[in-house]
């Protein structure tokens, strides 16, 4: 087995943490005992786990980093779920929420397209009015408007839509693909386990609730992303379970495009002002979570780095320790910004500078991976 130079040295001097890691780079698929150990690593240990990250990622993904022109569309802050680190939400009747129209949805994503975007990414709050004629009509409409892949709707809003219309799962996934629905974004797992939830997001659906739904999605041919938010209430026993659901989802459905990890912006989260919730995670802890989860996401070709949540800086780096995506151009964000994270767009010449900047080719992609 060719190692690149001083990988040997490091992994040497990282004691119990370098034989995971040779046994790794071996073929050896993580154990949760030994995720957690790899989390809980400091030191000279650091340097040897990122090396072995960044190997992986290149066997995995090869050396380019791919970044897809998109826009996100958030189309209503008025949310009845209220969830604890959420700063972008307004309940309803409050004087600065919104919802937009269908039409209004549809000229952003052709304002997008003519942009240059082949995605639109159409997320928002769970208002209490809308039902999935309300999700068909947006879907519809973008259809209509623009030749867009439509990424959308949280497995929280797919609940929320058939709850609302009194119909199942796979009958609300079934009638949002026919009316245009191209793959969903995986949000709403914040932490998948239920008593972290509970403090989190007691308004939102189950970690069950959300493992069916995606698991319906994929069974559906309809494609999903994978999320993660850490850096608030969790310990590292949570982050590894929360891996585990994913990686044995991936195994039973292949239906993964990607995962993110999203790293908690406190400044203006509920969660943090009440003084329930750490500041987010430290650089450290990012590099810990996009590390292990390249070692231990052994079925995931797709790790991407959110730059909305770590910033432009860190998104770089993490670019050597295991991701190779850099996520989308999103033209405008809110959910983040709302939280207090610094969330100007960045345009597709500034994404391929940053990572061209970290060493890597940069290479445009589509929603589902295809290089153009």
């Amino acid at each position: 087995m060719d190692l690149p130079e001083h990988l040997p040295e490091l992994l040497s001097a990282a004691g119990d943490t370098g034989e995971i890691l040779e046994r790794v780079l071996a073929g050896h698929r993580l154990s949760e005992e030994e995720a957690l150990q790899l989390l809980r690593c400091r030191g000279g240990a650091l340097a040897a786990l990122g090396g072995v990250a960044h190997l992986l990622r290149e066997r995995r993904a090869g050396r380019h980093v791919t970044y897809v022109v998109n826009r996100n569309i958030n189309y209503t802050n008025i949310c009845h779920a209220r969830c604890a680190f959420c700063a972008f939400s307004r309940a309803p009747g409050s004087s600065d929420g919104y919802l937009m129209s269908p039409q209004h949805v549809a000229e952003l994503a052709r304002e997008a397209a003519a942009r240059g975007a082949t995605e639109v990414c159409i997320q928002g709050g769970l208002h209490p009015e809308a039902e999935l004629d309300t999700y068909v009509s947006m879907l519809r409409a973008v259809k209509d408007a623009a030749d867009v892949h439509i990424h959308a709707f949280s497995p929280m809003e797919v609940k929320h839509a058939a709850e609302r219309s009194g119909l199942g799962i796979k009958e609300t996934l079934l009638t949002l693909r026919e009316a245009g629905l191209g793959s969903m974004p995986g949000t709403a797992a914040e932490i998948l386990v239920d008593e972290v939830r509970a403090e989190l997001c007691p308004g939102k659906l189950t970690t069950s609730e959300w493992v069916e739904v995606i698991t319906q999605a994929h069974r559906l041919g309809i494609p999903t992303t994978a999320t993660m938010l850490y850096g608030h209430v969790e310990r590292p026993e949570h982050i590894v379970e929360h891996l585990r659901i994913l990686r044995d989802i991936q195994d039973r459905t292949g239906g993964f495009t990607e995962f993110v990890p999203l790293s908690f912006v406190h400044a203006n989260a509920p969660l943090y002002r009440s003084g329930r919730a750490r500041a987010g995670a430290s650089g450290v802890e990012d590099f810990l979570v996009y590390s292990v989860s390249r070692l231990y996401l052994d079925n995931f070709r797709n790790i991407q780095v959110s730059w909305v949540k770590l910033g432009r800086k860190l998104a770089q780096l993490m670019l050597c320790f295991g991701a190779n995506d850099f996520g989308g151009t999103l033209m405008e964000e809110r959910i983040s910004k709302s939280a207090g994270a610094e969330a100007e767009p960045l345009t597709e010449q500034e994404i391929r500078a940053l990572i061209s900047d970290a060493g890597f080719e940069p290479r445009r992609r589509d929603t589902l991976y295809n290089l153009l």
